[in-house]
């Protein structure tokens, strides 16, 4: 039996199974069936050991991240997740460690629904491609060049838990035993907010999901809508838990450029406020207003009392 062959079984145990699959595991491709009225959207992600998360993270967590941060891409489109093929590069064999790898999979896929449908695996460095694909009615989808001046900007859950996550798993910053084990947990198994996603069809007009870090997001929104920004610092929603590593680490700009959140960045008209607000109860997080679109180009900070605040970097750089 291939290692592929072997994931998929444990996939099995507690992954989904749908009726618009018609061909899956076990063929050349598999065959889908999108609604009528839809349109398919798919993504890709590639986690590489030692650079998307360290060494030494348990296999059923990076099994949960690799699918977990492609479906927050999903969210970020206002679209439903079905399917999701896996390309796995492994050192060596593992039966322990595949079957760690697809449980966690599984646990990341299960309560959206997505199936796995096909994959490859091959031997060299640790490393993880997922492609996730879902489907949408065209006009309600969700993109990033929606953003008009006037337009209010929110962010979902808190910023800045990921990077300070990372920063305490590699030593160079300290916490409380409660705190860590928080920070670690959000490194490890971000929430892929799909439930906000689909909610803010006809609401939001412009969306994207946080990977890069709030700033460096943000700005790509920015920049395919042709507009800028102005955010209040002090209103980006922080854990307790992050911030209490916040001034080890640099203070509040890390915590806004680090990334690995996976939060959503929403860009919502005035208009549509309370319609938002309105559907809190049932977001399954806090969704909080942090900033205005403006006709000016460029994202400016604001701290306390409108104090413009000065950058360094807008986020992660992958090269």
């Amino acid at each position: 039996m291939s290692e592929f062959d072997l994931i998929n079984r444990y996939f099995s145990k507690i992954g989904a199974q749908r009726p618009d699959t018609v061909l899956s595991v076990g063929d050349d491709a598999a065959l889908l069936n999108v609604p009528e009225g839809h349109t398919l959207v798919v993504s890709v992600d590639t986690l590489v050991a030692g650079v998307h998360f360290p060494l030494d993270t348990r296999a059923r967590d990076i099994g949960y991240k690799a699918l977990a941060v492609n479906l927050s891409d999903i969210a970020a489109m206002a679209a439903d997740p079905a399917w999701a093929t896996l390309a796995l590069t492994l050192p060596e064999h593992d039966d322990a460690w595949l079957s760690e790898f697809a449980l966690g999979f599984a646990e990341a896929a299960k309560p959206f629904g997505v199936q796995l449908v096909g994959g490859d695996t091959t031997c060299g460095p640790l490393t993880i491609t997922v492609q996730i694909m879902g489907y949408v009615r065209q006009r309600e989808c969700l993109r990033r060049d929606g953003a008009r001046p006037g337009d209010l900007i929110y962010v979902t859950g808190e910023i800045g838990d990921g990077g300070a996550g990372l920063a305490v798993v590699q030593g160079r910053a300290t916490t409380s035993a409660e705190h860590a084990q928080f920070l670690r947990a959000r490194l490890n198994r971000p929430t892929p907010r799909v439930t906000v996603g689909r909610l803010m069809r006809g609401i939001a007009t412009a969306a994207i999901d946080i990977s890069d870090g709030l700033l460096a997001d943000l700005n790509h929104v920015l920049e395919r809508s042709c507009v800028g920004a102005t955010v209040g610092v002090d209103r980006v929603p922080v854990s307790p838990a992050a911030a209490s590593v916040s001034d080890a680490l640099g203070g509040w700009e890390t915590l806004l450029t680090a990334g690995d959140d996976y939060e959503l960045c929403l860009v919502v008209p005035k208009m549509r406020q309370r319609a938002l607000e309105a559907l809190a109860p049932r977001l399954g997080c806090a969704c909080t207003l942090i900033g205005e679109i403006e006709t000016q180009r460029g994202l400016r900070l604001v701290g306390r009392e409108g104090v413009q605040l000065h950058r360094q970097q807008l986020g992660y750089e992958h090269f």
